[in-house]
């Protein structure tokens, strides 16, 4: 490769969240091991300043993303290298994250972080989106290969995906020739989740035409538990006990007893 489409390949790199030159740093990052962190420690004293994980984190696009999720000064659950040895035959089971989590008022964010460009062949992330508010522990799901409507994260290096503590999810099989690497942080909220994020427009068509929005796994009557799972939490994230679409949970929530008492 010439210097100049090295050149031009670094700056096209540079667009995505996390700069060429941060990537190109994480061998010896990733050599050198990570430090322990307790859990529930703040960011500040997880990572010290300058260090990889806190530039990371600070970068702009990933430090408002994660306020806009968890709020301010989060703190940090685990850290872990995620390593995918080249053609090691086996993928990881399809899963969530750590035990069962039945909260409704709140939830933990995943930072993946991927330095490399990850190719089909490398295998990458699946990830089964809508899948973050039906509970299950651990790898309960393993035993499925493959769902309808499933996403594979094949993407350029640098780029970063937030997740839902709860979603499922596995590290797919590494049949290239090439050690596929991928960094994870888990955030706690240390505030309640509450109005984070722009909430200029909450009771815009679009806010609830994405409240409706079913993926192809679901069953045509269980996947209406999706919905309502959905109205439960952004009625706690939006402080709105009233907030519902298509009355999905006012029915069931209707009590004649204390109406006609009113």
């Amino acid at each position: 490769m010439s210097a100049r489409s090295s050149e031009h390949s670094c700056e096209a790199r540079s667009r995505l969240l996390v700069p060429c030159e941060m990537n190109e740093e994480t061998p010896g990052v990733f050599a050198a091991g990570l430090p322990t962190v307790p859990y529930d420690t703040p960011v500040p004293k997880a990572f010290p300043e300058d260090s990889f994980a806190r530039r990371l984190v600070e970068l702009p696009a990933a430090a408002g993303a994660l306020e806009s999720l968890v709020g301010p000064e989060p703190t940090v659950d685990q850290h872990f290298v995620h390593t995918r040895q080249p053609r090691e035959g086996s993928a990881q089971p399809l899963h969530a994250d750590a035990l069962i989590d039945v909260r409704t008022d709140a939830f933990d964010v995943q930072l993946m972080y991927y330095p490399q460009e990850v190719t089909t062949d490398m295998g990458g992330t699946l990830v089964v989106p809508g899948s973050h508010l039906r509970p299950t522990n651990e790898s309960d799901t393993g035993r499925y290969q493959n769902l309808l409507g499933q996403t594979r994260l094949t993407r350029p290096a640098g780029t970063v995906m937030l997740l839902h503590q709860g979603i499922w999810h596995g590290g797919r099989r590494n049949d290239s020739d090439t050690v596929r690497h991928m960094y994870k942080i888990r955030f706690n909220p240390a505030v309640p989740q509450v109005r984070l994020w722009d909430t200029a427009d909450p009771d815009s068509p679009a806010a609830a035409s994405e409240l409706r929005n079913t993926f192809p796994w679901y069953e045509p009557a269980t996947g209406r538990l999706e919905i309502h799972s959905r109205i439960r939490l952004w009625r706690a994230l939006t402080a709105d006990p009233e907030l519902d679409v298509d009355h999905w949970a006012t029915r069931i929530s209707n009590r004649p007893a204390l109406r006609s008492q009113a």
